[in-house]
């Protein structure tokens, strides 16, 4: 470990230049006492480490050199797959591999091109959990992630809906999805379903392997779960007529549904309201949701749909009389 973290400490000096023990010590998530230690034992090792003194002072390495131990471990290389994402890396118990790995990358490019994945670094960010949501927390996530690389079955405590199960699944895949992580697994019938990782009440890994079912591809798989699970949710289309503050207001609540209704609006009235088509789903659900409208939107039917909406109105209305 203390050999990554000089070789980590070197590779810093060499691709930032000089640097404060502080920022060292913040980088590598050990103390400054530690990079002062680690410092010393560079310079033991015939390392150029210079110290400089003073408001702007720091460690930086002597003119010229340069280190040609930028050899990638297969954790690191593999990391690299998620250095836009360092969060769910770290979930991953990945994050110092994929620290390392970047340092590497940049030591081994050109100057010109180490200069531009600097700045590339500095200028974007992926942030992937959805605003005013938590991600799940999951405790488990490292290892059902080591599962599934290994190809090892797992023995599992879930909580679902409708109570808690154990079950023993053949864990295919990881997928992220708007900051909350999921497992696609194999189970006993053959079948292939979906877990939320976050509602994994303990993990087992077994001794035992799997093989993987023929043809399985994790990208077509989601890609076709997420289609059918449009359309089971999606099982009504509601008619809006909207306000011009209502038609701002509708991509903010129902993301794509609603720019598609937008884009396939009728022409507006001389109060500037549009009529739209927008898919839904049930009853009870499709109430709570267009009522974050509030009094930009009326629902034009299906009449059993507008009829719940009225009542659900006069119910309040009555409740704050």
């Amino acid at each position: 470990m203390r050999a990554d973290r000089l070789l980590s400490l070197l590779l810093l000096l060499q691709n930032r230049g000089r640097m404060t023990a502080p920022e060292l010590a913040a980088e590598l998530e050990v103390s400054v006492r530690t990079v002062y230690r680690d410092v010393e034992a560079l310079g033991a090792s015939g390392v150029p480490v210079l110290a400089d003194r003073g408001p702007a002072g720091g460690y930086r390495l002597a003119e010229g050199y340069r280190t040609r131990l930028t050899g990638l471990t297969d954790a690191q290389a593999g990391s690299l797959f998620l250095a836009g994402a360092p969060g769910p890396a770290r979930e991953l118990g990945l994050g110092a591999d994929l620290a390392a790995a970047q340092l590497k990358l940049q030591a081994a490019l050109p100057a010109a091109l180490a200069g531009r994945a600097r700045r590339i670094q500095d200028r974007f960010h992926l942030d992937a959990p959805a605003w005013f949501r938590e991600a799940d927390p999951v405790p488990y996530l490292a290892r059902i992630a080591q599962a599934v690389w290994d190809q090892r079955v797992l023995h599992a405590h879930y909580r679902r809906w409708r109570g808690e199960v154990r079950r023993e699944l053949h864990p295919l895949g990881l997928v992220l999805k708007g900051g909350i992580w999921y497992l696609v697994a194999g189970v006993g019938d053959g079948a292939v379903r979906t877990y939320r990782v976050g509602r994994f009440l303990a993990v087992d890994t077994s001794a035992e392997g799997f093989e993987r079912p023929a043809g399985f591809e994790l990208a077509a798989y989601w890609q076709e779960s997420t289609r059918r699970l449009d359309a089971v949710l999606h099982q009504q289309t509601a008619e809006l007529r909207l306000s011009p503050r209502g038609q701002r207001l509708l991509p903010m609540q129902f993301g794509a549904a609603g720019n598609r209704a937008l884009a396939e609006a009728g022409p507006a009235d001389a109060d500037g309201w549009v009529r739209v088509l927008l898919p839904v789903e049930s009853e009870a659900i499709a109430v709570g949701d267009l009522l974050r409208l509030g009094a930009e939107a009326e629902v034009l039917g299906p009449p059993e749909l507008r009829r719940a909406l009225a009542e659900t109105v006069a119910t309040l209305a009555g409740r704050y009389a």
